[in-house]
């Protein structure tokens, strides 16, 4: 099995976004995926799904591993961008970022 270079998760619950919009918003990453030839090679992008990412307010949320960037609210627009950027073209979509994992964290001795 090939490994993957990124794994990103969605929030499709209603918690963080009352309409669930984040299912309408894990369809259309399958697509752009696609589109963008990052579901095989060196590339390859792992998605899911989960119905909580423990937000719950100003969803629907995206997480991005191995940089553990935290996006919100995520629209079909942005979705695009974050594909597009950070997901191919390895560029965080910094304006979009509400937490990255340990900022503020001070290592352990």
């Amino acid at each position: 099995m090939e490994p993957y270079r990124r794994h990103i998760v969605i929030c499709t619950g209603g918690y963080c976004a009352p309409d669930r919009t984040g299912r309408a918003l894990y369809a259309q990453l399958a697509r752009l995926l696609q589109r963008e030839d990052l579901l095989f090679g060196p590339q390859r992008v792992k998605r899911s799904e989960t119905p909580c990412l423990g937000v719950c307010a100003g969803g629907p949320v995206a997480v991005v591993y191995p940089e553990g960037v935290w996006y919100a609210p995520v629209t079909p627009a942005l979705l695009e961008r974050i594909v597009v950027e950070h997901l191919r073209d390895g560029r965080v979509v910094t304006e979009a970022v509400f937490h990255r994992l340990g900022d503020g964290v001070t290592p352990a001795p």
